[in-house]
């Protein structure tokens, strides 16, 4: 390995000890090595292929290991939890060393993220995801100190992700037992009656943000255990209305598609231990064109309740393709303009009402507002019909 340091400065200890290769030897007693290594050292294979820049050596009853300190810290770590498992079931499978090597995964992943308060979650390939912005990071700290949280702005700000990996992020640090995540069902131009498949296969395409989300947060054996049973519900939110949601973490994703009763319906459902989030765009509303946005309405009669938390965000919030927060900055150019011409023309003077009047003709009514304008005038050049008496 090949490291450089400025110039005049030397490694601390603590670097060079982590850079070390050491040896450590486990001696295994009253177990069987069959039972314990698998056949053909199995167990131990799979424990050294998760671990490529270290050595692994079974010997007898010694399993001697070769590594980094802190490598060999982890290994070993695994290591006596099979013991433990061994001693207290009799067996050790590669699906149990599966299991440690994810928990110490794990566990290592809150190690980390305790040292980096920024990082919100570690993704189901290990990526990391955390605030990009300023404003998210906002978010992310107004819902750590409010139950419930609207969350305000145009598509692309990360509303969406971000809310889901806090739920995530809840669950894994058992804060909460499950996590609902609903949207409201607005047929956005098109009729769910001429989708095809049963109401679920209707619905499921409203819902497809938030799959995608979580299956970037989740192993895909732990996030279809998660729906099986529940811990993970995403629903429209006509399933809510009649329930009480407790010790969950609970996101009413595009509010601004519901009505003034659809989203206090949903805001009346969250029990004693739950943390509710409300996201929205006020520039994308898909209701009737005479129906109220219920988080419209919602957002001017809580805005003054203590421990309702707000964030609003902007075009300079916009993570997705670079176009899509300049195409967000034209649209709120134009509905700006909108806006002053629709004010111009409501505060323009109204027209002075002009009362019916016919010109002055022959044949025409003459322009007496007491006479009615289709009433024949005495001298207008017509003659009376001669009526014939012979009959």
């Amino acid at each position: 390995m090949v490291w450089a340091q400025p110039a005049g400065s030397f490694p601390s200890h603590s670097f060079l000890n982590s850079l070390r290769l050491v040896e450590k030897v486990i001696t295994l007693e009253n177990v069987s090595l069959v039972e314990f290594l698998g056949p053909d050292n199995q167990n131990i294979r799979q424990l050294a292929a998760a671990f490529p820049g270290s050595k692994i050596i079974s010997r007898g009853n010694e399993i001697k290991i070769q590594g980094q300190t802190q490598v060999i810290s982890r290994i070993n770590d695994i290591l006596s939890a099979l013991l433990e498992h061994y001693h207290q079931y009799g067996q050790i499978t590669d699906k149990t060393v599966s299991q440690y090597l994810t928990s110490a995964d794990e566990d290592q992943q809150d190690r980390i993220l305790a040292a980096s308060p920024d990082v919100i979650l570690f993704g189901a390939k290990g990526g990391v995801i955390k605030a990009k912005t300023a404003n998210q990071q906002r978010l992310v700290d107004t819902v750590l100190k409010n139950d419930l949280v609207f969350a305000l702005g145009p598509a692309g700000t990360g509303k969406t992700y971000i809310s889901v990996a806090l739920a995530v992020r809840a669950l894994k640090n058992k804060e909460v037992k499950k996590i609902i995540i609903s949207r409201p069902v607005v047929e956005a131009g098109e009729s769910l009656g001429f989708l095809p498949g049963d109401m679920k296969e209707k619905v499921d395409p409203y819902l497809r943000p938030i799959y995608d989300a979580l299956e970037d947060m989740l192993p895909p054996e732990k996030f279809k255990f998660y729906l099986e049973n529940k811990t993970i519900e995403i629903a429209p939110l006509a399933y809510m209305r009649g329930r009480t949601l407790n010790n969950a973490f609970v996101l009413l994703d595009e509010a601004q598609n519901t009505t003034p009763s659809q989203l206090k319906m949903f805001l009346t459902r969250m029990g004693p231990s739950a943390k509710v989030m409300v996201n929205g765009d006020r520039s994308q509303i898909d209701l009737p064109t005479k129906q109220k946005s219920g988080l419209i309405q919602a957002l001017d009669i809580l805005r003054d309740v203590n421990g309702i938390g707000f964030v609003e965000m902007t075009s300079e919030d916009v993570v997705r393709h670079r176009l899509v927060k300049q195409i967000v900055q034209a649209y709120d150019k134009f509905d700006v303009q909108m806006q002053k011409d629709q004010a111009n023309q409501a505060n323009r003077a109204p027209r002075e009402y002009q009362p019916y009047r016919r010109p002055n003709g022959p044949g025409m009514a003459a322009s007496d507002p007491g006479r009615h304008p289709d009433a024949r005038r005495e001298d207008d050049g017509m003659q009376e019909l001669p009526v014939n008496h012979e009959q």
